[in-house]
């Protein structure tokens, strides 16, 4: 024990003669499950690292103990969700407190435990060597509660429509095969028949709708089958279990709207012209694209491959605010969709994107895999990066494109015009020509279209 605390005395200096220190007042807390160890300078305390659990008294009275001798920064690691009554009762107590990246701070010297863990990120936090991790204001922190919530209740609905399938499937009912969702109007209506009792395949088939596309007989001959009393006991639980989430999920579209009215406006909804994208099955149920508008200033739903819930699902991990970013290469990175840096000697080890669970990167890349038929230039832009790189890294290439698009439309607030494939087609064709003029010329050669070749491309630029 004498040699590990030479050994950190030794390392101290050494970094105290390299580096100011910035922070005088900072502390360091190793968050846990059960417990947190916070440490704070030696000259503030006779007992410079102390023991807390983690019931609201004990972090009541460790808040209490670092105003008492002074702090005023707090760095923690964020570990699960342990950090997150720490960090709010800290806060209100009006601390500074940053919440660091674990990758950053992993390489603690010596022996690995609780205390030192808690003792290097005090130091790190004393020379200034830590950044906050970002954490949304407080409006959007709820919004984003309220819309996680909201994607774990439509999740659970959609285990119970296949567990209605499967019920089906065992007595043979083929009902999927004939509707395209069985959660649909005709499906559910079908559904609701057979658990009131009734058998009969043409009269269940009566409740198509309009606008299925197969016709009764077909519906009928899909409902033949054999009705046991254990398969409709699971059905029945499944649509009752459907029905419970689907009663939630209103419920939560309700409390969605009324937080989103709490929030600033900088646009009139009025303003906002009407759209040909149609909403989905899973879309909320009241204006979202309005609302987006009015809090923007701008309809973000009009880049290809966003629909209101997706932008909603975005802003609500992000926040109206892109301050925290100065710069869309900024924001990008925040959302792992750079490439990475690894370079040693000057050879590139690995430009892989980091490994992230950020949620609002999963959005954009959703939107990028949505782009696969899409007529815009983004859609070509997708499929040409598909070609080359294969589907995952094109996703992660045209994600990285949309999120450039979505900073720039929110700091800017400038609308999104799409260019369309052709005019995307052509600015490709020009830049390939040019590289080879350049490669031909720098050969001793030059470069001619033959005549064929340069009638289709005048007719291009005429249309274009």
């Amino acid at each position: 024990m004498k040699g590990d605390k030479r050994r950190r005395q030794i390392k101290q200096r050494r970094i105290s003669s390299h580096l100011d220190q910035v922070n005088l007042f900072a502390a360091g807390i190793d968050i846990g499950s059960q417990s947190h160890y916070a440490a704070v300078p030696e000259e503030l305390d006779s007992e410079p690292v102390r023991e807390f659990g983690c019931f609201t008294g004990d972090l009541n009275r460790m808040a209490d103990w670092l105003v008492q001798i002074g702090i005023q920064t707090v760095a923690m690691e964020s570990t699960g969700v342990y950090w997150i009554p720490a960090f709010e009762i800290l806060e209100a107590r009006g601390l500074v407190v940053l919440l660091v990246n674990a990758r950053h701070v992993k390489n603690v010297p010596g022996r690995k435990s609780d205390v030192q863990d808690c003792q290097w990120l005090q130091q790190l936090h004393t020379y200034g060597l830590l950044e906050g991790a970002f954490r949304p204001p407080e409006e959007t922190v709820a919004l984003r509660t309220y819309m996680r919530q909201r994607e774990m209740l439509v999740q659970r609905a959609s285990d119970h429509i296949r567990h209605m399938q499967k019920a089906l499937r065992q007595m043979n009912l083929l009902l999927d095969n004939v509707v395209s969702d069985i959660d649909g109007v005709t499906g559910m209506k079908i559904i609701r028949a057979i658990l009131a009792g009734e058998r009969d395949p043409a009269v269940l088939a009566q409740f198509r709708d309009k606008r299925c596309k197969q016709d009764k007989k077909t519906i009928a001959a899909s409902l033949e089958g054999h009705y046991r009393e254990e398969h409709l006991f699971t059905l029945k639980q499944s649509v009752e279990l459907y029905d419970v989430y689907q009663q939630q999920i209103a419920s939560c579209d309700a409390t969605i709207q009324a937080q989103l009215d709490r929030m600033e406006s900088r646009g009139d909804k009025d303003d906002l012209p009407p759209t040909k994208k149609r909403k989905t099955k899973s879309s909320l149920d009241f204006d979202v694209r309005g609302e987006l508008y009015r809090m923007t200033g701008v309809d973000l739903t009009r880049i290809d491959g966003f629909n209101e819930t997706s932008v909603l699902k975005i802003l609500a991990e992000t926040g109206i605010d892109i301050t925290p970013w100065p710069t869309e290469k900024h924001f990008a990175s925040w959302l792992g969709l750079s490439p990475g840096n690894k370079i040693t000697g000057g050879k590139i080890l690995t430009s892989k994107t980091k490994p992230s669970a950020n949620r609002a990167a999963a959005a954009f890349r959703m939107a990028a895999f949505g782009l696969f038929n899409s007529k815009s230039a983004l859609g070509a832009y997708y499929r040409r990066q598909r070609t080359r790189l294969g589907s995952p890294k094109a996703i992660t290439a045209t994600a990285h494109k949309l999120a450039r698009t979505f900073y720039s439309m929110l700091k800017n607030g400038s609308e999104y015009v799409d260019q369309g494939q052709d005019y995307y087609e052509k600015q490709y064709r020009d830049r390939a020509t040019k590289n080879l003029k350049k490669r031909a010329a720098f050969l001793g050669f030059d470069l001619v279209p033959n005549k064929e070749e340069k009638n289709m491309t005048d007719a291009l630029l005429s249309t274009t």
